[in-house]
């Protein structure tokens, strides 16, 4: 859309505001009128040629046929449209016919928009225009509103036509529609001091998108073309694709019929599509209202082509009820099957943190990706940077990616020039994906940076300062065809570059060092064991308020306790309300107690720094006195009076017996020689095929990324054992994880400039300082 004619026609309608609603609404609520009489008009103005005739329709069918329901398919047919109005009134008549009576005024608007076909119904609905139009009324601004959005200055048709002095007022498109639209609400929102909101798509970014997903497959597109966007806002991606591949102009003509689809979660820019819908003769059926996330709406249905532009970094947690149960990935969507470090298939968990759910978008249309045996399908959708290396291995953002790419589905991503959105000024890109992909590019991904590709605007709309000519988008979709490499030229260049699948893949490897223990009984160390380490706090406090009387009367200070608790906010949940005032949870402390003082008089109060030998004495003794604990419990002694010391010994987790069969198959697992258990955690005695194994210290443990492409064995050789002898990989805790970083990949190194350069420099500097510089620096 023109950047005059669009700002032109929002201050025309931002005027009508103004001058009509200033002591009607507060400004930020300008857009309740504005906004549904803005489609309503559009509507309108399409009806009014057809009106005579769908009223003969209406009287043909009620006074000759006598229908009792009406033939809608007629009253459409004379429409012109899949709408229709049934009432005797436009918007125009409504105001040619008006009276000073506001109440008259208000009767027949209503039974004008109670005229409207079902379709259109909703959308008035949706905007609450009625409530609007009775406010209106009461305020007596509701025909001066009519006066506005009547007059013949203002086109906000897809039409072009001209106003009573023959100037020609250019149409407005459904993505004209989008831009105003947005502008409105960037407008509105500015008077509430909301933020934006959404990132409406411009018009240059979806002719790319178009040309990217289209170009390649122009010569084979199938008979009857269906075109989906999840997140679909306004409904510009889906006309505009619509209109590329059927333009009679353009490279592509699309022969046969092409049908839209799509979801989107705001009741108004829903309205705003759906209209634009029927205005361009789509199934307005297609479009629906809710949230993508929440309900699989089109379940079971499968598009050729997909194109959006999900909101980013906007929490999903309202639907995380629907899509996950506790831990458990409950809609299939979001569930990917995905092979672990050793080979075997399991199911994993493709949803993204809850506060960014971009990714699930793109989740929801490679699940909507039509078989391979039908031609497949081509995805193109906007994203952030964070979708490309946010998640840690394992994760949702990191199994998403992974799922992508090995999958070889991803072709490409574009990254976008910053400040070419209308909200946001971050870095974009466009992910580009095929589950078909051409021959030359299987197996392969190509990254593309045309972030320097961009033309400056003479005015700013909202955040967008700059815009991709027609020759950028013909250059980059030129760089993507021919899927080679190609360094940046000069500052505003392109650049290219091509990677095999398994560069973005990585194995987390977690490096485990020895735990080193001291040990030594105090009373001070064993006196915790008298509470319950979860509710320590309170039952620290109660014994020190009541001594003895918790083992004797605690249900006299019950109440006491749980005030305490509340007026400390521990927020206890019922389970432990309970547990802190049951006398059961005080005996078993006690007589943990009672053992670890036992143990103390038996063993004594030396310190050991083996801890090994420590623990030992300490399991002959419980075996002496016959004392049973469970294995949690003697950890807790056992915790209680131990620290690690790096001077320490290792402690010993076991032994373990390999040799045969055993050792081979070990071996073949790791896929090391003998030699090398050491680094895996086998650390071999002096009985030949005994190994010892050694506890894990948390607090040392470490990652380390290893490429997949390279040896983790060699990476650890070369890379951790020379740096720390005693560590070793922990290969049942690997994971493989998938990052793509931009930054690195398309990094230019600038030298610094030469010393003589920048001397000379700072000579030329102190001599038009008179001086100043060399007396500073005592050179003078």
């Amino acid at each position: 859309m023109n950047t005059a004619v669009h700002n032109k026609l929002v201050s025309f309608i931002w005027s009508i505001a103004d001058d009509c609603l200033r002591d009607v609404y507060v400004r930020g609520k300008y857009r309740d009128v504005i906004l549904p009489m803005v489609v309503l008009r559009r509507l309108d103005a399409l009806l009014e040629p057809t009106k005579e005739a769908v009223m003969k329709e209406l009287a043909f069918q009620r006074e000759e046929m006598k229908f009792t329901e009406l033939d809608e398919a007629g009253l459409r047919q004379e429409a012109g449209y899949v709408f229709y109005n049934t009432s005797q009134w436009t918007l125009q008549r409504l105001y040619n016919t008006a009276t000073n009576s506001q109440q008259i005024l208000q009767a027949n608007f209503e039974d004008y928009l109670n005229g409207f076909s079902a379709n259109v119904k909703e959308i008035i609905e949706k905007f609450h225009l009625k409530a609007q139009v009775r406010h209106m009324a009461n305020k007596d601004v509701l025909l001066n509103v009519l006066e506005k959005f009547t007059s013949p200055y203002i086109n906000l048709t897809p039409f072009e036509k001209a106003d009573p002095e023959g100037r020609k007022l250019p149409a407005l498109t459904n993505l004209g529609m989008g831009y105003v639209f947005e502008e409105l609400i960037r407008k509105f929102n500015e008077e509430n001091n909301e933020e934006a909101g959404e990132h409406f798509t411009p018009r240059e970014v979806i002719d790319l998108m178009t040309h990217l997903v289209f170009e390649p497959v122009k010569e084979v597109l199938p008979p009857v073309i269906t075109i989906y966007d999840p997140a679909c806002g306004s409904g510009g991606m889906l006309t505009e694709s619509q209109n590329f591949i059927k333009d009679e102009e353009g490279e592509i003509k699309a022969t046969g019929d092409v049908h839209l689809y799509g979801k989107e979660i705001n009741d108004e820019t829903y309205a705003i599509c759906k209209s634009d819908m029927m205005i361009k003769g789509n199934n307005p059926e297609n479009i629906r209202v809710g949230s993508t996330l929440s309900t699989d709406e089109f379940a079971g249905k499968h598009f050729n082509y997909m194109l959006s532009n999900p909101p980013y970094g906007k929490s999903w947690d309202s639907e995380l009820k629907y899509i996950k149960d506790g831990k458990e990935v409950i809609d299939p969507r979001f569930k990917i099957k995905l092979k672990d470090y050793w080979g075997s298939e399991e199911e994993c968990d493709a949803t993204p943190r809850s506060s960014d759910g971009q990714l699930l978008f793109l989740m929801e249309m490679v699940n909507k990706m039509k078989p391979l045996s039908v031609g497949g399908s081509r995805i193109a959708s906007v994203h952030n940077g964070s979708s490309l290396f946010t998640g840690d291995a394992g994760g949702g953002e990191s199994n998403i990616r992974r799922y992508l790419i090995e999958n070889d589905w991803l072709e490409a991503i574009i990254q976008l020039p910053n400040n070419l959105f209308y909200n946001t000024g971050i870095t974009t890109y466009i992910w580009l994906l095929s589950n078909n992909k051409a021959a030359f590019r299987r197996g392969k991904v190509q990254l593309i940076d045309a972030g320097q590709l961009f033309r400056k605007l003479r005015k700013n709309l909202g955040n967008k300062n700059c815009e991709l000519a027609p020759q950028h988008i013909r250059e980059i979709v030129q760089v993507y065809a021919a899927m080679a490499a190609m360094e940046r030229q000069s500052d505003e260049g392109i650049a290219s570059k091509v990677f095999d699948n398994q560069d973005f893949g990585y194995y987390k490897v977690t490096i485990e060092r020895p735990k080193r223990l001291k040990a030594q009984f105090m009373a001070s160390r064993i006196s915790p064991l008298r509470f319950d380490k979860t509710l320590r706090e309170p039952m620290e406090w109660a014994y020190g308020e009541f001594g003895d009387e918790v083992y004797t009367n605690l249900g006299k200070h019950e109440k006491a306790i749980l005030d305490w608790c509340e007026k400390e906010d521990l927020n206890l949940n019922a389970k432990k309300a309970k547990a802190v005032v049951d006398p059961e949870t005080w005996k078993k402390g006690r007589e943990l107690l009672l053992i670890a003082e036992g143990l103390m008089q038996a063993i004594g109060e030396d310190e050991y720094n083996d801890f090994n030998t420590f623990r030992d004495r300490v399991d002959a003794e419980l075996k002496k006195g016959k004392q049973k604990l469970s294995a949690s419990e003697r950890a807790a002694i056992l915790n209680a009076v131990s620290w690690y010391d790096s001077g320490a010994e290792k402690v010993i987790k076991g032994t373990v017996k390999l040799t045969g069969e055993k050792l081979e198959a070990l071996l073949e697992r790791l896929g090391c020689a003998e030699k090398d258990l050491p680094g895996y955690g086998y650390y071999p005695t002096n009985k030949k095929g005994e190994y010892i194994e050694y506890e894990t210290e948390a607090d040392l443990r470490d990652t380390e990324n290893v490429p997949l492409k390279g040896r983790i064995q060699d990476y650890f050789l070369r890379e951790v054992a020379p740096h720390v002898e005693e560590a070793w990989m922990a290969h049942d805790a690997t994971k493989i994880g998938y990052e793509i970083s931009f930054n690195k990949y398309f990094y230019q190194h600038k030298p610094l400039r030469d010393i003589e350069e920048v001397t000379a420099e700072i000579l030329a500097l102190e001599e038009e300082s008179e001086g100043l510089i060399r007396e500073i620096v005592n050179l003078s």
